[in-house]
């Protein structure tokens, strides 16, 4: 692990004039720890690179016996002329037509196989995310009176959550159930969550279906989402009974796997749509905030109120080949890294109830660690099926020059700093999921990263919030938005979440994505970027 040292970080805030006491009339500033992610591209190991040059290696067969096939027969058909080589196969033809015949029968059957055993492409239809009604709109200021009026904080946890929000990067237009904060009640129950679930769920599946033109009935996969409101029957149940799907689809309920559960459910709809030729999968990603409101003072517990906002996304795959022509998009990889056996990596966001009884969220001190170790894996895994091959020579070529000879002369520690691959020549696009503004302006540093490429994550926080799974999908309508998604684009989508996963997508779009007529940015865009 990375020195403590190393992954504290200090802020110089302006206080203001002080009203009162010795220091009236006079500026005041404050020091601000702040905990960040670790270099953790400083410090990559041999074996996650290994991980991702494995998929590679199992090609390595064709990559060296196709070559010298080629050549052996160029060699050969060289050596003889137009009319000899006429000559040969007239011959074979004529007097050997067996043999002919077996070769072309061996030949078409060899094809066969191999377009038959090969993995179907998997095509990105269309796409909806729901936006919420001017109801559940709450600025910042509003956040903290609505909480306030509540009663179920006192003014310690009220000023805390005004601090976080302060720094979080969130705007004064997200989304939020009202009634969880506004009501001295406990409005946490399964009803509400249902309310919840059913409003942003059906929401964003009636405008897939509206933009897509396909009946319910031929939806063959379903998967859903939702790492914190499991009720039953499932939300898929929900989905199927309000839809009158048919009996015999293959749906699916994830639960708990927080905030990179969406990339699992694109995962597990992608093994579903190989199984099952000519088919449709719908993956509905969101999160019922107000089931999971957390109402005491655990500070910890307090942060994810400041950050989660309603939202859900609803995804269209096919593995059809006559989709080709219309799809968007096609799934090129899928990256997945689990760090769940690891005892802090387990705990570092626990669901429990604190000293009072009260449920939330708990998330640890070292979230931000244990988050770089899980990306550290994840992007190096990814970088040898994504990268040209110069960037991946050279980075291979620095990391194992580091692991064998990372000492200088005379037994001195090479502090040379290690070559870092160069992400932007792999994707044109990049969707990080928006946790904090913490977390994306440090992955901004690792990666390298500009202001342009990380501008689709945080005009998503700043609209939108943290809408866990479906966060990506709010950022890539984005990009779609600003009209920026031209035929042959590649988009990374990265998201990571409790357990500790992180987990990769990589789409290539099919065709330029002009400016949707339905979009939740349609009314805002004109407006961002914004400048922070």
């Amino acid at each position: 692990m990375a020195n403590e040292q190393d992954l504290l970080s200090t802020e110089i805030v302006n206080r203001g004039i002080e009203s009162s006491g010795p220091n009236a009339g006079s500026l005041t500033f404050s020091v601000r720890v702040r905990r960040r992610l670790p270099d953790f591209l400083h410090s990559v190991n041999l074996k996650y690179v290994k991980l991702g040059y494995h998929y590679l290696i199992n090609h390595a067969i064709y990559l060296a016996t196709v070559p010298v096939l080629v050549l052996v027969f160029s060699a050969e058909v060289g050596s003889l002329s137009r009319e000899e080589i006429w000559r040969k196969l007239w011959e074979d033809a004529r007097y050997d037509l067996a043999t002919v015949l077996s070769f072309f029968a061996v030949f078409v059957f060899t094809l066969s196989v191999y377009f038959m055993s090969r993995p179907r492409s998997i095509y990105l239809i269309d796409f909806s995310c729901f936006r919420p009604s001017d109801d559940f709109k709450v600025s910042k200021e509003e956040f903290i009176e609505l909480a306030r009026k509540s009663g179920k904080f006192d003014e310690g946890s009220l000023e805390f959550q005004k601090r976080i929000l302060e720094s979080s990067g969130i705007g004064d237009e997200t989304y939020i159930p009202k009634s969880v904060i506004a009501s001295a009640d406990n409005c946490a129950t399964m009803k509400e969550g249902r309310a919840e679930a059913s409003a942003v769920m059906f929401g964003a599946l009636d405008e897939l279906f509206e933009k897509t033109r396909i009946r319910t009935k031929d939806v063959g996969v379903l998967v859903v989402n939702c790492s914190i409101f499991n009720p039953t029957p499932s939300l898929s149940a929900m989905i199927i009974n309000h839809y009158k799907m048919r009996g015999n689809i293959l749906s699916y309920n994830l639960g708990g796997m927080g905030c990179s559960a969406g990339v699992i459910a694109i995962d597990l709809a992608r093994d579903m749509l190989q199984s099952n030729p000519n088919n449709y999968a719908v993956v509905v990603s969101t999160e019922v905030v107000g089931y999971n409101w957390y109402q005491g003072r655990d500070r910890s517990m307090l942060i994810p109120n400041c950050y989660f906002r309603m939202g859900c996304s609803a995804v269209l795959l096919s593995n059809r080949r006559r989709d080709y022509r219309h799809a968007k998009y096609r799934l090129e990889h899928v990256v997945r890294t689990h760090k769940g056996a690891d005892d802090r990596s387990f705990r570092c966001v626990y669901q429990e109830e604190d000293e009072q009884g009260f449920k939330g969220l708990k998330v640890s001190k070292d979230l931000m660690e244990i988050g770089g170790e899980a990306l550290k894996t994840n992007i190096t895994t990814l970088g040898p099926l994504v990268l040209p091959f110069s960037e991946q020579l050279l980075f291979f070529a620095a990391l194992v020059w580091r692991q064998f000879f990372s000492s200088g002369g005379g037994g001195v520690p090479n502090t040379k700093k290690p070559y870092i691959p160069d992400y932007k020549q792999a994707f044109e696009h990049f969707c990080v999921h928006a946790a904090s503004k913490g977390v994306l302006n440090e992955l901004q540093r690792n990666l390298e990263l500009s202001e342009r490429n990380m501008e689709a994550s945080r005009m998503t926080l700043h609209r939108f919030g943290n809408t866990s799974s479906s966060s990506i999908w709010y950022e890539l309508a984005y990009l779609e938005a600003k009209d920026r998604v031209k035929s042959g684009d590649r988009i990374w989508q990265l998201a990571f979440g409790s357990g500790f996963k992180c987990n990769s997508l990589v789409w290539r779009s099919m065709r330029r994505n002009r400016k949707p007529a339905r979009s939740p940015w349609l009314d805002c865009i004109d407006r961002y970027p914004l400048q922070f």
